[in-house]
């Protein structure tokens, strides 16, 4: 199935793209997405994503389709044919 990820500020300078279309497998949580692209874009995308393999850092949001992981299963949520999956760092200001 395919699921497309939008990026954000830092992982869009790492990624080089705003958005990409990601093919993953059915059952696919939000962590196994975030391992798979990972291993796609390198140390310094796990670097900025991952406390460790298993840990993504806590100041980042996850959302699919608008609607924050948070409110489902975290990081184990399960991604569906066709959602939109941002990943949001944090908002800062002044």
């Amino acid at each position: 199935m395919k699921v497309t990820v939008k990026y954000f500020t830092t992982l869009r300078e790492i990624t080089g793209m705003r958005e990409e279309l990601v093919e993953v497998e059915e059952g696919t949580t939000i962590l196994q997405l975030m391992q798979k692209l990972a291993k796609k874009h390198g140390s310094e995308f796990k670097k900025y994503v991952f406390e460790n393999d298993n840990t993504p850092k806590d100041f980042l949001q996850f959302l699919i389709d608008g609607q924050s992981t948070t409110t489902m299963q975290g990081n184990d949520t399960e991604l569906r044919e066709g959602v939109k999956v941002a990943v949001i760092p944090p908002v800062g200001g002044g």
